[in-house]
């Protein structure tokens, strides 16, 4: 326990005098993508491996310096999930990409014991290795500051975050500043809420700080449920104690004694370090009452929401941790005033929180340096779909959409050609290759009929319906809508049963015109920003791409040739041997003729399987 803020000090000294006792580390990435590839198990073989060998492992940080050692680490999510498992070894910065148990020996004896790289271990890219981490491109195109810690120090370890100077924003908010100092550094900062709508965060702050309620709240809102999106979960897994000290000097600036985090059930790995992260923060005094003898008081709360996508939406987020059913309520009065338990409440997302130790230690100008004037700083994506690097990003807010994909993501997957991010997730709407020097920032993207959401970015090639897609985000939408207005509960269900009809081949003229009708009357008179905002992928593939809406409703033909309703076989008669092998795989029989002679597909018994195709030796077989 540190009682004051002296002891802190000599704690931080303490740990980083430690950490610098460790000559090598062998940080393994623990992140929820690594660890289902068994990420877990190649921690524990290399930990064998080093005991057997007799090296000096050290598995924690401890307080008091113990002689030279190998530290042994489970970091959070490196972010190049395409390449999992991950192992990075400092102080060299090698990163080992698709790393398996039986790599393990090599590691310690050539990497460990010997000091050398292992070179068929590093990334490669069109036949250039990789070494170093910082070398590869899609690390070196980044600006990683929220994320910085991710991957580099011991996610479980609040040692590892003092060693590296942790704490130090909380120190400074505790007994350097006033609480309108705080909220003003905030202000003056630009930092908008990374959760979506971009909203000011000093300027809410500010609205809770003038409440005169006796309980005010602070709530951090881990219930990322958009399709594709993990940038909160590697914040709370890789750095826990950055968002954690956040919303205390949140507690600070506005008056708050309590907080709570709201985080999805789905995230197991995240709850368990939070759990442990705020046990750690309590044992040395960084929680709990009188705080290093500020007379500041806080307590920090966890609670699992149950997978509502609704939920993410802040007064069905409040109403959840009062233990009541998450629906959405009419606003005003807005959750500054009336939140969490009646009181006026800061809800803010995760990554928000993690950048603002960052803003109080160094400062509005540094933070300024980055990204447009209005909406500086960096943002997280997590950049997935038909893309070479799929994985979690961050780049200065402003950053255009081609670097994004092209530079950071490596281009298209297969050589294919690009043809269209959906950004945003299910509130968010479609770029194409006219966008793709678009700035991608809170304003811009508003000014282009899309929006950052939480930052997901599904990035699609020329084979992808984009029918299809509306329809998967429609789908998705209805299925989570909690049902308490007419307009999202009835309309997104008119909307998916009519792109249901168009993707099947049976799409009535007048579709498309009643398809932007309902989003109109539904993003107008829905309750919520999700029910508001749940047409938006629809409106703006009609906009963008309406003549494959047309070919499916007019020609009943999927021009890309990704909807299986709408796939038709046919046998060239010229190339066809006869040899009766198409008839043979054929599931249902569809397929007749004699031997020596061309058969014919019976296109009312097909069912479109495809097995034909494989099955013809001689190519006759064509999708039309």
């Amino acid at each position: 326990m540190t009682g004051n803020r002296e002891e802190l000090r000599e704690l931080r000294r303490m740990c980083a005098a430690s950490l610098a006792g460790e000559k090598k580390r062998i940080l393994v990435c623990a992140g929820t993508g690594c660890i289902s590839s068994g990420s877990l198990e190649i921690y524990d073989e290399l930990k064998k491996i080093m005991e057997a060998r007799g090296l000096n492992v050290a598995v924690e940080l401890r307080e008091e310096p113990h002689g030279r050692s190998v530290g042994l680490k489970k970091s959070g999510c490196h972010g190049f999930c395409e390449m999992g498992p991950l192992v990075r070894i400092d102080p060299q910065g090698w990163l080992y990409v698709k790393v398996g148990v039986e790599d393990c020996e090599e590691i310690v004896e050539k990497t460990i014991i010997g000091g050398e790289p292992i070179a068929r271990l590093a990334y490669t890219k069109e036949g250039q290795s990789f070494s170093r981490q910082d070398d590869i491109p899609f690390y070196r195109k980044q600006t990683r500051r929220v994320l910085e810690h991710c991957g580099h120090i011991d996610a479980t370890s609040i040692n590892e975050y003092l060693a590296i100077g942790g704490y130090q924003a909380l120190e400074r908010a505790l007994f350097e500043m006033t609480a309108e100092e705080i909220v003003e550094m905030i202000e003056q900062s630009g930092l908008r809420g990374r959760g979506g709508g971009g909203f000011p965060t000093g300027r809410k702050w500010s609205q809770v700080k003038r409440q005169k309620a006796a309980q005010k709240y602070i709530v951090c809102n881990g219930d990322e449920g958009d399709p594709g999106a993990f940038m909160d979960r590697s914040i709370m897994e890789g750095d826990p104690h950055r968002m954690l000290e956040g919303m205390m000097i949140a507690g600070i600036a506005c008056g708050a004694r309590n907080g709570y985090v709201y985080v999805r059930a789905e995230y197991p790995i995240a709850v368990s370090r939070l759990r442990a992260a705020i046990a750690q923060a309590e044992e040395i005094g960084l929680l709990g009452d009188d705080i290093l003898g500020s007379g500041f008081s806080f307590h920090l709360h966890i609670n699992r929401g149950a997978g509502a996508f609704v939920c993410g939406e802040g007064s069905a987020l409040t109403a959840s941790i009062e233990g009541r059913r998450g629906m959405p309520r009419v606003k005003p009065p807005r959750t500054v005033e009336h939140g969490l338990f009646d009181s006026p409440t800061v809800l803010n997302n995760v990554e928000t929180f993690a950048n603002v130790p960052l803003i109080i230690e160094r400062g509005v100008a540094w933070f300024r340096s980055l990204g447009p004037e209005k909406s500086p700083g960096t943002k997280a994506f997590a950049l997935t779909g038909n893309i070479e690097n799929t994985g979690l990003i961050e780049v200065p807010m402003g950053t255009t959409l081609r670097d994004v994909v092209f530079e950071v993501g490596g281009g298209m997957r297969g050589g294919a050609d690009f043809k269209a991010v959906q950004i945003g997730g299910p509130s968010g709407g479609c770029l194409t290759a006219g966008d793709l020097d678009l700035p991608l920032d809170f304003d811009s993207l508003a000014a282009a009929g899309a929006m950052i959401g939480s930052g997901g970015l599904v990035v699609m090639d020329n084979r992808t319906c984009m029918v299809e897609v509306a329809r998967f985000f429609m789908n998705f939408t209805q299925n989570e809508s909690c049902g308490k207005c007419v307009p999202c509960r009835g309309g997104t269900k008119q909307m998916l049963a009519i792109l249901e009809r168009i993707v099947a081949g049976e799409g009535r003229a007048g579709d498309i015109d009643l398809l932007l009708e309902l989003a109109d009357m539904i993003s107008h008179t829905a309750l919520c920003g999700l029910g508001k905002t749940a047409a938006l992928p629809v409106v703006s593939t009609v906009k963008k791409f309406r003549g494959e809406y047309e070919a499916h409703i007019n020609k009943k033909y999927c021009p890309v040739g990704a909807c299986s309703k709408l796939k038709s076989f046919e046998i060239d008669p010229a190339l066809c041997k006869g040899c009766s092998k198409c008839a043979r795989g054929c599931p249902v029989k569809a397929i007749v003729g004699k031997i020596k002679e061309p058969f014919a597909i019976d296109k009312e018994k097909c069912v479109k399987c495809g097995a034909c195709v494989a099955a013809c030796p001689f190519h006759a077989v064509k999708e039309v």
